[in-house]
């Protein structure tokens, strides 16, 4: 992956998800992609309903509100919802609206190493990996399987960078147990 910054190419990341609650850790790989690779901004698409997973336990707006609430101090976070302008949820037709809006931008798609393993199943995950750069950091207790998952296998040498780092260990999953 060129993490050489061309002169006056912009750098926006993406992180998506339904930020249920939005937490210490998505704050952590927001911090780290923006010095490690230069990122200029970073989108936090919050989305109503994870193909993937069971409905979310806080409304849309109050997860939305909370997520605007711990990114004030950090100007380089924007807190999004897309789904009702481009009437998709899946992370490829966001991808592709944010890169029509924003010409001369290399976009990096963040995402957990738990998100990896399942990402062949992500709706046009070719396509995703072949028009944005991908940031897949690491998660407590997924590594190994995120590091053998077809994905990783496929695109690690091309457009994918499995990022080493500091984890913290918390989850959405874990506070809405508290």
């Amino acid at each position: 992956m060129d993490q050489v910054k061309q002169e006056n190419k912009k750098k926006i990341g993406i992180l998506g998800g339904t930020f249920d609650p939005a937490h210490k850790g998505h704050l952590s790989i927001s911090k780290e992609a923006k010095k490690r690779y230069g990122i200029d901004n970073i989108i936090w698409a919050v989305t109503k309903k994870n193909p993937f997973k069971d409905k979310s336990s806080l409304s849309l707006n109050k997860r939305i509100n909370f997520a605007k609430k711990i990114t004030q101090e950090y100007l380089f976070i924007k807190v999004k919802y897309f789904e009702d302008k481009i009437k998709s949820n899946r992370t490829v037709d966001l991808i592709k609206y944010i890169k029509k809006k924003n010409k001369n931008t290399d976009i990096y798609f963040i995402m957990g190493a738990d998100s990896l393993i399942n990402f062949h199943k992500w709706k046009n995950s070719d396509l995703i990996t072949s028009i944005c750069n991908i940031l897949v950091f690491d998660r407590d207790g997924y590594k190994a399987r995120s590091l053998s998952s077809r994905t990783f296998k496929k695109y690690s040498k091309k457009s994918l960078e499995f990022v080493k780092f500091n984890k913290v260990n918390i989850s959405s999953s874990k506070l809405r147990k508290i």
